[in-house]
């Protein structure tokens, strides 16, 4: 008879089509057979593959440290394996295995190379200024370790030039929430933020509407001593920002001028860009 199955057959065939479903879904896992090619051949089959199959290609270099553990092509394999595991966004296991190279041959020419994709790998994830900071302070750590560690590398400037957009990142997020406290008018939340970026991060892009900022938020509180020397600092800094142009019309428009005035620490901030020790 072949009209009908039994329950046991239609079960398997739904097991059999779950399986193949999960394995379409996974990316390709056909099973590598290298075991008659030479160490050359799986690398360079493996490179080949990383551009469009990253997940494939770690396999291969996966498969050189297995059957050929003890030569160049292995070492050559692992840090090619670290660079396809970021190509494929999985920047733990890309970092855990430039950071297994770094282990094994810390003298070794690629060990610039190494860390740089180390540092990468979390610089890469925190392209949004809502995500978790913690990643930003990993990424900066990273990105000095190469600068410092490898000066003379092709790949200090890149990681000093992406160390810059990672530090702006932090004042961003520092700015992002200022804004968000002085909006509600909980101005001493706000000056908190405004004033770790004009001591913290005074080297970014957002330093000049940090010290606008504080002038709003000093103003809103009756603090006008403050709020005249965060002008003075913004005039001698930054006069041709529109930040100025607006913090000049918040004061004079109360009878102020931008200028330092009594004994606090923007008066010391200020002090110290007189004598070129801030900035």
């Amino acid at each position: 008879m072949t009209g009908r199955k039994s329950g046991g057959q239609i079960l398997g065939a739904i097991l059999v089509l779950g399986l193949l479903a999960g394995c379409g879904g996974r990316g390709d896992t056909t099973a590598l057979d290298l075991e008659g090619r030479s160490p050359e051949q799986i690398y360079n089959e493996g490179t080949a593959l990383i551009e469009d199959n990253p997940e494939r290609a770690i396999r291969y270099f996966g498969e050189i440290e297995r059957l050929y553990p003890y030569t160049q092509y292995a070492k050559r394999g692992l840090i090619q394996q670290a660079y396809a595991y970021h190509q494929a966004k999985e920047y733990e296991d890309a970092r855990a295995t430039a950071q297994r190279f770094l282990d094994f041959y810390p003298a070794d020419p690629d060990a610039a190379y190494a860390q740089y994709l180390l540092a990468l790998s979390y610089y890469d994830q925190i392209d949004e200024v809502g995500r978790d900071q913690g990643l930003t302070f990993q990424a900066l750590q990273a990105l000095r370790t190469v600068m410092e560690r490898y000066p003379d590398s092709e790949y200090a400037r890149t990681a000093s030039l992406q160390f810059d957009i990672a530090f702006d990142h932090l004042a961003s997020k520092e700015m992002e929430i200022g804004r968000y406290y002085l909006k509600r008018q909980n101005y001493t939340a706000a000056i908190n933020r405004f004033r770790a970026v004009v001591e913290q991060y005074q080297t970014t892009s957002h330093t000049p509407e940090a010290l606008h900022r504080l002038v709003e938020s000093y103003l809103a509180l009756g603090l006008t001593a403050e709020a005249q020397t965060a002008g003075a600092i913004l005039g001698y800094n930054y006069r041709s920002s529109p930040f100025y142009d607006d913090s000049f019309r918040l004061l004079t428009g109360r009878g102020l001028d931008p200028k330092v005035t009594g004994d606090n620490w923007l008066a010391s901030i200020y002090r110290q860009t007189i004598r070129g020790e801030w900035l």
